[in-house]
């Protein structure tokens, strides 16, 4: 097969992935457009270029305490989040890759079946349940059922990369001295880290954009993370839809950083398994 031949056959997908590219990338760049308008040249030329490119919506948001305080909140519950989701599920996994112990497999279907619990059915018992505990208004009360709801995938994650790991690697640590616990902190974390990374990048993202949880937990102000700001400036700018745009686009620029960052960590995290030989 010519290269000219192969080139042709891969055409619908080139077409295929621009149409997707462009689907995701017009809506973002309509709004950092938007952000450097003005309300008015806003509704009178909405997709045009900015006449006058006005930077003060985006100046004046980032020079505002309240916007770094959200962002500050946000990054404190994503890395708890993420260090608790995957240390606790690093320790699971590994306890259901490599120990057979009667009762393991339906322990593990019932992590699973976590995947298919919707939090909307939870809202109402674990807002009581934080409230009892006292941490509502409290960084804690997010932190803790978001690493909870977390644990299913990630341990399915781990576990599958865990059980790859030749068993040979752990009788020789064996022979040589090394415990169950040393082989795991020693030997097998280290080389997990592509689908640690990949996990604690799926923690991070999620984390991000959660919107509910922290709407239920938090009623000061003093906590709120950046999806729950945006909702609010949106309702106070109501009738300023450029800076509300502006808003928009600064609150997804640190996800959008961190994630171009690790892009490469994540696809290689979830690819790993399928080449390991």
């Amino acid at each position: 097969m010519t290269r000219r031949t192969r080139g042709v056959r891969a055409l619908p997908l080139h077409l295929i992935l621009l149409a997707v590219g462009a689907v995701m990338a017009v809506p973002l760049l309509y709004a950092v457009l938007s952000g450097f308008k003005s309300t008015d040249e806003l509704s009178r030329n909405p997709f045009g270029l900015p006449e006058h490119w006005l930077a003060g919506n985006y100046t004046g948001i980032l020079g505002s305490g309240g916007f770094w305080r959200l962002v500050g909140n946000s990054t404190l519950i994503a890395v708890g989040t993420t260090v608790l989701v995957v240390a606790v599920s690093a320790l699971a996994a590994f306890s259901f890759a490599r120990f057979a112990f009667r009762g393991r497999e339906v322990l593990f279907t019932v992590f699973t079946m976590g995947l298919m619990f919707p939090f909307a059915v939870a809202a109402l018992p674990l807002f009581l349940l934080l409230r009892s505990l006292g941490l509502l208004d409290n960084p804690l009360g997010v932190i803790l059922p978001q690493a909870a709801f977390g644990l299913p995938m990630t341990i399915i994650i781990l576990r599958g990369f865990f059980r790859q790991i030749p068993g040979e690697l752990e009788e020789a640590a064996t022979l040589d001295g090394c415990s169950a616990f040393g082989f795991f902190w020693r030997i097998l974390l280290p080389m997990a880290r592509p689908a640690l990374g990949t996990v604690s990048v799926l923690a991070v993202v999620t984390s991000w954009n959660n919107f509910f949880l922290p709407l239920l937990v938090f009623t000061d102000s003093t906590w709120w993370t950046l999806p729950i700001g945006v909702q609010q400036f949106q309702g106070q700018y109501s009738a300023e839809y450029a800076r509300v745009f502006a808003y928009l686009v600064l609150a997804m620029v640190p996800a959008l950083a961190f994630y171009s960052v690790a892009e490469r960590q994540l696809v290689g995290g979830l690819t790993a398994g399928a080449t390991k030989g």
